[in-house]
C-alpha cells in the first residue's frame, strides 16, 4: 500500500479519507486536481459528502482544472455543498444548481485560472486536494492522467491533501512536463517553440511541510463513453478535411498541416477520427484533451506528438490506453493547462483550432455555452484560449438541434462567446463556410448557402433579405425579429 509513497516523512501523514476530509471547513476555498474528468480526487470528496449526509452544514468554493467526475462535482452538488464553482463543469447535478442559482458560477478561459489564483483574485487558497501516482523520495508529486492547475494549486494552498491512486498505472511516469511561468511584471517568454519541446520537470514540486494528509485509494477515473460517430459527424469531418487539403494545395498549410487543437466531445472526436482515413501524416497535436481518436491516429502512424493537459478517453479507450501505455506514452506529453492552452504558444505554433458550437449566427458569431442565452451548459473551456490566437479557427455544429426542432444557424446567437472577428470557418454536415476576409453581408451569404439545413434555409434567407431592405446597414439586423427565433422556441419548443 505504501510503496508509492517513497518519502518517509509523508508516510507518517497517511490516514483514512474520513479523517482527511475533516481538514476541510465550511466556507473554505478548496482547489483540486482534475481535468475533463481525469486525475481528480475521489476518496476525500466522497468522505466530505458523508459528513454532510450525517447532518453537518458545510459549503465550499470549489476550483478544479475543468470538469471532474461524479465523485467530486456530482455528489457535492447533490449534497448542496458547493457555494461557488470555477472554472468549467459538465455534471448534470452541478449544472442544475448553477442554473437555479444555488451554486454561483464564473465561466472562465481555462488558461487564465492559474495566474488569477496566484494573484489572489479569489482570496486565499485554503486546501488543495490532488491525485498522485506517486510521491517521490524528495517529496514531490508524480501526477496521474491530468495536470490541469495542479502545480499552481499545490504551490498556493495553505494545506495539501494528496490522494495516492493505485489504480493509475505506474507507466504514466515520465509523460508529464511541469512548468509554471513567471507572473507579470517578471514574465519571460515560455521556451516552447515546437509541440514536442520539454521545458519543465516530470513532477509537481511539493512543500512537504504543507501536506496535512496522504490518502491511499484505488478508485479509477469515472470516464464517459463517447457517442458513436454518426453520419452527420462524418460529413463534417469530410468537409473539413477537404478544406484542409485545399489549403495545402494553395500553399497556405504545410503537408503535415499545423498543430491541431480539438475540443471535447463526440463531434470533436469524430472530426479528429476523420484524419485517420486521410492522407495527412506526421501530424502534431497540441491541445487540451487527448481522446480516443488520438489513440487511433497514433495506431495509424499519423501522429508525431500528442501534447495536452489530460488523458480523457472513453471507458474502452481507457482500457486501451492502459493496455498499451508504453506505446502511447512515447507520443504523449501532459502539461499544466496554462501551458497547454496558452495563447502565446497557440499563436507561436500556428494552431488549427477546431471546437464545437451550440449555435452560430449568419454573421459568424458563436455561442458555446448558454442555451437560449440563459441556461448554462458547461462553459467556454479552452475554446476561447485558442480561437482568438489560432492560425485558423474552426467551429463545428450540426445544422439541426433538438431532434430537428431548432436550427443551429440563427439570425443572431442568444449569447456570444466568440465574436465574428475570431471565427474563420464554420462547418455543419451541410457544408463549410470559409469566412476569411469577408464582410458581414458576404459572411451571411456564405453561411446561409453552405451551412443551413434545407428546412430552415428559406426562413433565414427571408430574414436576411428583409434585414437588408429595412436597415441597409453594414451588418443588417432586425433585432426584434432576430431574437423572436429564440423566444418562439422558448414558448413552443420549436423554431419551425
Amino acid at each position: 500500500m505504501l510503496e508509492r509513497i517513497k518519502n518517509d516523512q509523508l508516510k507518517e501523514k497517511v490516514m483514512e479519507a474520513e479523517k482527511a476530509a475533516k481538514i476541510i471547513e465550511d466556507g473554505m476555498n478548496v482547489v483540486t486536481s482534475g481535468f475533463t474528468p481525469a486525475g481528480y480526487p475521489k476518496a476525500v470528496p466522497l468522505a466530505l459528502a458523508e459528513r454532510i449526509e450525517k447532518g453537518e452544514k458545510l459549503k465550499i468554493n470549489l476550483f478544479t482544472g475543468a470538469s471532474v467526475g461524479d465523485e467530486l462535482d456530482g455528489i457535492l452538488s447533490r449534497k448542496g455543498a458547493v457555494a461557488r464553482r470555477y472554472p468549467y463543469q459538465s455534471n448534470g447535478n452541478m449544472r442544475k444548481n448553477i442554473n437555479s442559482g444555488d451554486t454561483l458560477y464564473k465561466d472562465m478561459h481555462l488558461s487564465h485560472v492559474a495566474q488569477q489564483v496566484r494573484y489572489g483574485f479569489f482570496g486565499n487558497v485554503d486546501v488543495a486536494i490532488v491525485e498522485a501516482l506517486e510521491i517521490t523520495e524528495d517529496g514531490n508529486i508524480i501526477p496521474t492522467t491530468s495536470l490541469g492547475n495542479t502545480p499552481t494549486y499545490v504551490q498556493e494552498a495553505d494545506k495539501i491533501i494528496v490522494e495516492v491512486n493505485t489504480s493509475q498505472p505506474d507507466e504514466l511516469k515520465g509523460i508529464h512536463d511541469v512548468y509554471i511561468p513567471k507572473d507579470p511584471p517578471n514574465r519571460e517568454p515560455i521556451p516552447l517553440v515546437k509541440p514536442d519541446d520539454i521545458i519543465g520537470t516530470k513532477y509537481v514540486p511539493l512543500d512537504i511541510d504543507k501536506v496535512a494528509a496522504v490518502v491511499v485509494t484505488d478508485i479509477p477515473d469515472n470516464v464517459r463513453d463517447l457517442a458513436p460517430i454518426d453520419e452527420d459527424s462524418k460529413k463534417m469531418a469530410n468537409h473539413l478535411i477537404e478544406f484542409l487539403k485545399e489549403e495545402v494545395a494553395e500553399g497556405r498549410l504545410p503537408e503535415n498541416l499545423l498543430p491541431i487543437q480539438s475540443g471535447v466531445g463526440a463531434v470533436a472526436n469524430a472530426v479528429l477520427g476523420g484524419l485517420v482515413e486521410s492522407d495527412f501524416e506526421n501530424i502534431d497535436f497540441y491541445s487540451e484533451v487527448i481522446q480516443d481518436s488520438v489513440f487511433d491516429l497514433i495506431d495509424a502512424g499519423k501522429i508525431r506528438v500528442a501534447s495536452g493537459t489530460s488523458l480523457t478517453p472513453s471507458k474502452k479507450g481507457l482500457k486501451r490506453l492502459f493496455d498499451n501505455i508504453e506505446k502511447y506514452s512515447e507520443k504523449i506529453i501532459l502539461r499544466p493547462q496554462e501551458i497547454s492552452n496558452n495563447p502565446e504558444i497557440a499563436r507561436r505554433l500556428g494552431s488549427i483550432a477546431i471546437n464545437t458550437a451550440i449555435e452560430v449566427d449568419i454573421y459568424g458569431n458563436v455561442n458555446s455555452t448558454n442555451l437560449l442565452g440563459s441556461r448554462m451548459m458547461n462553459g467556454i473551456g479552452g475554446s476561447g484560449d485558442f480561437a482568438r490566437n489560432a492560425f485558423l479557427t474552426v467551429f463545428t455544429t450540426k445544422s439541426l438541434g433538438k431532434g430537428g426542432k431548432v436550427s443551429s444557424v440563427v439570425p443572431f446567437v442568444s449569447h456570444i462567446d466568440h465574436t465574428e472577428h475570431d471565427v474563420d470557418v464554420i462547418v455543419t454536415e451541410q457544408g463549410l463556410a470559409d469566412l476569411r476576409g469577408l464582410s458581414p453581408r458576404e459572411r451571411a451569404e456564405e453561411i446561409i448557402e453552405n451551412c443551413v439545413h434545407p428546412n430552415y434555409k428559406d426562413k433565414i434567407n427571408n430574414y436576411y433579405t428583409k434585414a437588408i431592405e429595412e436597415t441597409g446597414m453594414h451588418t443588417p439586423h432586425m433585432l426584434d425579429k432576430a431574437f423572436s427565433w429564440h423566444i418562439q422556441f422558448e414558448q413552443t419548443g420549436s423554431m419551425k
